[in-house]
Order: C-alpha cells, then sequence, then structure tokens
C-alpha cells in the first residue's frame, strides 16, 4: 500500500494512469506520445507504477501492452472506507466507475493481482466450490475442471446449478485455468435500463472466455501473481463487458483477501 501511496504522488505517473484510464492497453509508444518526456523517461514511471501494482503489462504478439489495474486501490478504499461504510455499496461502484473511465477500445478485460499464496492454493480456490461461494457471495461455477467438461452456474445464493453452455477450455492446476463464459441472462435485464429490448435479446447471444493464469511473483516476497483476461466480445460496446468489468475488481479483492487470511465483507 506504501509503494501504491509513493506512486500516485508524482504528477506525471497520475498522468499516465489518466491516459490508461481513458483509453486502456496502450503501448509505451503510444503512451509517450504528446508528453514532454522521452520515452525512456516514461519507461522509468512505468516500471514504478508496475513495481506499485497500479499498472500491470501483457504481451500481445510483439507488442507489450499496458493496463490500469485499480485493484490496490481499491485495497486502500477497503482499509479506510469498508470498515466504516461496508454497506455503502454506492461510494465502492462510484470508485471503481471514476477509476475505470471509459471502456476501453479493446475489447478484453485484464486485471492483475498479487496474493501471499501458493499456486496450488490460488488454483484449488479457483476450483473448489466451497471456497468460490465464499468470495462470489453464493454465485459461481461448478465443475470436475476436466479439460470440455459442463462448467455449471449458480446464479445467487438460493438459486441452483444450471448447465448454461460453459465448458473448460484449460486446466493446468496451479498454472492456468481457462472456461467459456455464460450470456447474459433475464435477471440481468434490469442492468441494463438505457437499452431496448431487441438490444438487450442481441446482447444476449454474445459469448466470452475468461482465463486465470498463475505464476510466481517477479520479487519472492510478493507471493503469487494472478492474471485475468477476459476476452472474446463482440466489440468495445459489449454490454458483457460492460457487466463483467463492474465485479471482477471487487471479486479478486475478496478472494485476496481470504486467501491471506481475512474475511470479505459480506461475513
Amino acid at each position: 500500500m506504501d509503494e501504491a501511496f509513493r506512486a500516485l504522488a508524482d504528477p506525471n505517473r497520475r498522468r499516465l494512469l489518466d491516459r490508461l484510464n481513458t483509453r486502456n492497453g496502450q503501448s509505451l509508444r503510444e503512451l509517450s506520445e504528446g508528453l514532454e518526456m522521452s520515452r525512456q523517461a516514461v519507461s522509468k514511471h512505468l516500471a514504478v507504477l508496475a513495481g506499485a501494482h497500479l499498472v500491470t503489462a501483457v504481451r500481445h504478439g510483439r507488442q507489450k501492452l499496458h493496463y490500469l489495474n485499480p485493484v490496490p486501490i481499491q485495497e486502500i478504499a477497503d482499509r479506510w472506507i469498508g470498515r466504516y461504510e461496508r454497506g455503502r455499496l454506492t461510494a465502492l461502484s462510484e470508485l471503481k466507475r471514476t477509476l475505470e473511465g471509459p471502456v476501453m477500445d479493446k475489447p478484453e478485460f485484464v486485471y492483475v493481482t498479487y496474493i501471499q499464496t501458493t499456486p496450488e492454493k490460488l488454483y484449488q480456490a479457483l476450483t473448489d466450490w466451497e471456497f468460490v461461494k465464499r468470495y462470489m457471495g453464493g454465485w459461481g461455477p461448478r465443475s470436475d475442471w476436466g479439460p470440455g467438461s459442463v462448467v455449471e452456474w449458480k446464479m445467487g445464493a438460493d438459486g441452483d446449478f444450471e448447465d448454461l453452455g460453459q465448458r473448460v477450455l484449460e486446466a493446468e492446476p496451479g498454472r492456468r485455468l481457462s472456461y467459456t463464459w455464460h450470456t447474459l441472462q433475464s435477471m440481468h435485464r434490469e442492468l441494463f435500463d438505457e437499452v431496448s429490448d431487441e438490444e438487450f435479446e442481441a446482447a444476449r447471444q454474445e459469448r466470452s472466455k475468461v482465463t486465470f493464469d498463475i505464476e510466481p511473483a517477479e520479487v519472492p516476497s510478493a507471493g503469487v501473481r494472478l492474471t485475468i483476461t477476459h476476452d472474446g466480445f463482440d466489440s468495445p460496446d459489449s454490454k458483457m463487458l460492460e457487466g463483467v468489468s463492474d465485479g471482477w475488481v471487487m471479486m479478486l479483492s475478496a478472494l485476496k483477501t481470504l486467501l491471506e487470511g481475512g474475511r470479505t465483507v459480506a461475513e
């Protein structure tokens, strides 16, 4: 947390975060354009932001693209807002929307967090329903997690598990988990009041996938690096992309809290 405060203290680094807030997934060249800084200076600032886990870099072919990672700021919110205002989810929602800004122009969602645990325990937390239901509030997936297996999904603590067409794509214990995502359901209609019924029905046809990559952190004391990539969306205006963007940050925070021995707000 101290690293995040130090990183945010520099106005040039805040400017880089603002640029990623406006358009996520930019290369070093794109981030350097129009700034009164050398590309080398920008690279050094990005290294500081990455060290504070406020920015993460993901390789796409030959390019290295940089993404805003608001998880550390979410943790600050949990410490100084959640403790005293646990019931005011609106405050957290507004903070998250402020951090993320407009929907990114690349149809994917990438977040990184560092957790003090082992790769094996983290993989178990992603696949063991008894653990999943704790940080997802009774929602979430259940499967035998073999490649090609059905992933059943439970919509709410009082709901039943359903086969919504999801399948396991990859499953490497301690390293990688990937599965197809469910489509928008009728219960999600109220989340999109601004769209017509025809637009919502069209949005319900979209399929996407989520991938969890697990690897040792660059610095051993940081534990394990978890990268979540949710992609396969039809367009940057995807309603599913909009929907999952409202949930992953809070889920990551709750997952990290549980694995590091704490309790979630719901508990």
